[in-house]
């Protein structure tokens, strides 16, 4: 919007973020302007004939537009908490920035590999074509918005070279405590995840921006850039953080957990059903992940002057709306407006942009590139591919009993899941960090060398029953081997730790995924790069809002007793 004035331009700028650092270096950059060059010329030529008032004329030209730049490394399939960020892309965009979206191809393999490097490239077209049918849905002009992939120019050799350059002067602290937020924390990181805060600093150089855009998780990753570029002669950059926006239905969005989040192409049936378990206690403001993401998503998708419109029916008050989240906040906290209402409208006005979105996917050569890039998710249904009708057919063929679908044969099934119970445990004599257990399988005992010492004391596992992977290939942990993995989840910063138990079952029983059968490999390497257990199994397990453990949303059960496994607390963990 070339009409806004610098003040305007800030607070669409800064509006819902949690932190500015160089605030005043955004807005002097604001009021700068590129001098009309034949203006220029002559004013030089009359420079002699100015009087003093000329002199003391302001300069006239062009606003200069603030260059920024958001990260996204093209791995799991965009959900609706992807809308956050890209609000704040349309408030840039709309405040006459020049937005680079940088698709950090080599970051995602690097972070513990979370994209296969053969899916990278189909998975950034994906991802491509998702933001622009998002920012489309919104009104927003895309002719400043460029995509970059981080791979066109984070292979040169002055980059290389200034990785080197970063690599000398960074230590081994400063790196993983700059990643701690965003690199999935392990007791051995590999050197790749050390790595990735070195480039994401150096991506604000080698795409010449003024800013870095991220959520408020980045600050680590900020605060360095600002330490370590000038360092190598770079200047620093201003950064603007969105705050951290809870999922909608359940502590964490997961995208290995299709109930746990509303996909971006979800038909409208599905999201309805994932709003409806949505936490909303009536008149809670604090801790409401729909009125959060009506601030920071819904209402700066509506219109200058639209009210936010929900649709009640007659005998619930009929229509209520609006003009701004701040009287949607108070009615609510006076509840005047209910859950079951607030639900209705973000319902509506979440399927109201999917809509939008999913028109854009429905052809057939874009639900192949969706098809390409996740191989192993579901596909949504679209029009372009629904089977034709053969009404004359139909009439002759006789209604036949459906046939049950044939289960499921997945690598989950290739690991050998088994309860255990945990007779005897030990501190390790070498490692404070490491505990030693001898497990009971009903039919034989082994050893596991587990790192829990740091979450759990010995009295708290004694003579409990949790779930193990017994397949495993055998390994030496500080000189004892461990013939198993104890399984546990963790949050995302790895500071919240807890056993997977199943205690009802009888120990030696099996585990298992309902629906997918199959029998276990005699053996498999955990540690094998992009082996089945950290490729095929380990992503795709999680802890829900009832505490159970699930793989692809199915709750892991004893296969005898059909016990639960569970965890004692923790909500969207994910499990190793």
């Amino acid at each position: 919007m070339a009409d806004l004035t610098p003040l305007e331009k800030s607070n669409l700028i800064t509006r819902n973020l949690q932190e500015v650092i160089g605030k005043a270096q955004l807005d002097a950059l604001l009021n700068e302007v590129i001098p009309n060059e034949k203006e220029e010329k002559e004013k030089e030529k009359e420079k002699e004939k100015e009087s003093t008032e000329e002199k003391k004329e302001e300069k006239k030209g062009t606003p200069r537009p603030l260059k920024v730049y958001w990260g996204t490394a093209p791995t799991g399939r965009p959900h609706v908490g992807y809308l956050v960020p890209l609000m704040k892309l349309a408030d840039l965009l709309r405040a006459g920035c020049h937005v680079t979206v940088l698709f950090a191809n080599l970051h995602a393999y690097l972070d513990n590999m979370k994209a296969p490097w053969d899916l990278l490239e189909v998975r950034t077209k994906y991802y491509e074509a998702v933001i622009k049918a998002a920012l489309e849905s919104v009104g927003v002009d895309l002719s400043n918005l460029h995509f970059v992939r981080g791979t066109e120019y984070q292979l040169s050799k002055e980059y290389t070279l200034d990785v080197y350059k970063l690599a000398s002067l960074v230590t081994e602290h400063d790196a993983k405590k700059a990643g701690a937020e965003v690199v999935k924390q392990v007791e051995h990181p590999l050197l790749s995840g050390l790595l990735y805060p070195l480039l994401q600093a150096l991506d604000e150089q080698y795409l010449d921006v003024d800013a870095q855009f991220g959520g408020v998780d980045q600050r680590k990753i900020f605060m360095f850039a600002e330490k370590y570029l000038p360092m190598i002669g770079y200047k620093k950059r201003i950064h603007l953080m969105n705050p951290m926006v809870p999922g909608l239905v359940g502590a964490k969005m997961s995208s290995s957990d299709p109930e746990s989040k509303i996909d971006l192409l979800d038909e409208p049936e599905a999201v309805t059903r994932k709003i409806r378990k949505a936490f909303c206690e009536e008149g809670n403001i604090e801790n409401n992940p729909l009125l959060t993401f009506c601030k920071m998503v819904l209402f700066p998708m509506l219109k200058e002057g639209e009210p936010f419109v929900i649709h009640r029916p007659e005998k619930f008050g009929g229509v209520v709306s609006y003009p701004t989240y701040a009287d949607m906040e108070k009615a609510f906290a006076e509840k005047s407006l209910y859950p079951g209402d607030l639900k209705l409208g973000v319902t509506e006005h979440i399927n109201r942009v999917i809509a939008i979105i999913r028109a854009k996917f429905d052809t057939p050569e874009m639900v192949q590139l969706i098809k390409d890039a996740y191989p192993d998710m579901p596909v949504p249904r679209f029009s372009c591919v629904a089977p034709a009708a053969d009404a004359k057919n139909q009439k002759k063929k006789q209604p036949q009993p459906k046939k049950p679908a044939a289960p499921a044969v997945e690598d989950v099934s290739r690991m050998r899941m088994q309860v255990g119970l945990i007779k005897t445990i030990e501190k390790h004599p070498d490692a404070d960090s490491l505990f030693v257990e001898t497990v009971d399988f009903g039919d034989h005992t082994r050893t596991i060398v587990s790192g829990l010492a740091k979450y759990y004391t010995t009295a708290d596992l004694l003579g409990k029953k949790a779930v193990f992977l017994t397949n495993l290939k055998k390994g030496k942990l500080r000189g004892i081997v461990s013939e198993g993995m104890i399984m546990a989840a963790s949050n995302d910063a790895h500071d919240k730790v807890e056993v997977i138990f199943c205690e009802a079952a009888e120990p030696g029983e099996r585990v298992v995924v309902e629906g997918y059968l199959g029998e276990p490999d005699n053996q498999v390497d955990a540690k094998k790069s992009n082996g089945v257990w950290e490729k095929s199994v380990q992503p795709f397990y999680s802890t829900n809002e009832q505490l159970e453990v699930t793989w692809k949303g199915v709750p892991l059960k004893s296969e005898k007793t059909s016990s639960i496994c569970k965890v004692a607390s923790l909500v969207g963990g994910s499990v190793h």
